[in-house]
């Protein structure tokens, strides 16, 4: 363990560790990752000690927590001893080698890779969906890996369940615009990289993607593509689906790489059952964790979205619509950080579950 992890674990006496957790997150470098650790110290998360660990090619890299500065280790079955929550922010890959070792040493899994969706017990969980729909998830004596729902669904779910107060939907439709960061560090350094060689007139660059990213649009990668909008989409439904409960229309969902680093925008088409007051509507959408811009101010876009930890939404009704105070159908165009909503979730969880965790022990 680094001299900064052990000063921040020896600055608690040993009496306080009863109040306090240990946390683990593998993929510390990832994007992800950093994030988690971030959303941890702003959360003031109880916790005497975090490891930060991922694979061989971040080993002894520095990154901070808070005020101290850590080393990110290996990952070995050892480093999950006396852990109690373990947050997986690593590539599927590397959670399903070694999610088992933190599970079998104790540990309550949050899984922000979606690796887990399948395992015995697993759980998407978003807690702001949650709440919005009253049914908080009982606790289990023991509970399968926590998967962090994708932070599309979380605001999917979020924005129609508070929409359908306003009047029964008939049809969703929602073009989701994707950013490179979605694919981790190599999206956006191939994103970049590509960036930077046309403006030279050189090739491209094309391991991730297997097409051009930079300055285009795409609905599908090319054929050797180590990246998928397919899957994307397909994770988006089921998290949706998982979140939002029965009773739902089918959702027309359609992803797009937008040539973006940071930060999802969204198209998305409520239709009601009959006319709505837009008054009706916009006090419905209205509450925690969502940002309603008015007309006279500027739209929702990913640059505004960055480092805001709550939705951004404007309204419009249909367009061409007869009575412009009525519609049934309105239009949102939302934005959200996408790397900063999913850690929100995560950690969110993380609290919800102390309740099955005595402090200081490891079940």
């Amino acid at each position: 363990m680094s001299e900064s992890v052990k000063t921040t674990a020896a600055s608690h006496p040993v009496a306080a560790r009863g109040n306090l957790y240990r946390a683990a997150i593998v993929g510390a470098a990832s994007l992800k990752g950093k994030e988690v650790a971030e959303m941890l110290n702003e959360r003031n998360f109880p916790a005497v000690d975090v490891r930060l660990l991922d694979d061989d090619e971040a080993l002894g890299q520095l990154e901070a927590m808070g005020d101290e500065i850590s080393f990110i280790q290996s990952v070995r079955a050892e480093q999950f001893e006396n852990v109690d929550f373990t947050f997986f922010a690593s590539d599927e890959e590397c959670t399903r080698t070694s999610w088992k070792r933190a599970r079998d040493a104790g540990s309550t899994i949050i899984d922000l890779s979606s690796a887990l969706e399948n395992e015995p017990g697993a759980q998407v969980r978003s807690l702001w969906v949650e709440r919005e729909r009253g049914q908080i998830a009982p606790p289990e004596l023991q509970p399968g890996p926590c998967v962090a729902a994708h932070p599309v669904a979380v605001m999917l779910a979020l924005l129609l369940l508070r929409a359908r107060k306003a009047g029964a939907i008939r049809r969703v439709t929602a073009t989701i615009f994707e950013p490179a960061s979605e694919h981790g560090q190599r999206g956006m350094d191939e994103l970049h990289q590509q960036t930077v060689n046309l403006l030279s007139f050189q090739s491209l660059p094309r391991e991730l993607y297997d097409a051009q990213v930079a300055y285009n649009l795409l609905a599908g990668f090319g054929e050797s593509a180590k990246a998928s909008l397919s899957t994307s989409s397909a994770r988006i439904r089921r998290h949706f689906q998982a979140l939002a409960g029965s009773g739902w229309p089918a959702l027309a969902l359609q992803a797009v790489h937008a040539p973006v680093f940071h930060g999802h925008t969204f198209s998305i088409a409520a239709e009601f059952e009959r006319p709505i007051p837009v008054s009706a509507v916009e006090e419905a959408l209205s509450g925690d964790h969502v940002d309603l811009v008015l007309e006279d101010t500027d739209s929702p876009s990913n640059l505004a979205a960055t480092g805001q930890n709550d939705v951004l939404v404007r309204m419009r009704p249909e367009p061409g619509s007869r009575n412009p105070l009525e519609s049934n159908r309105v239009w949102l165009w939302a934005a959200s950080d996408n790397l900063r909503l999913f850690a929100q979730n995560a950690v969110a969880c993380a609290l919800d579950l102390r309740k099955l965790r005595p402090p200081g022990t490891v079940q």
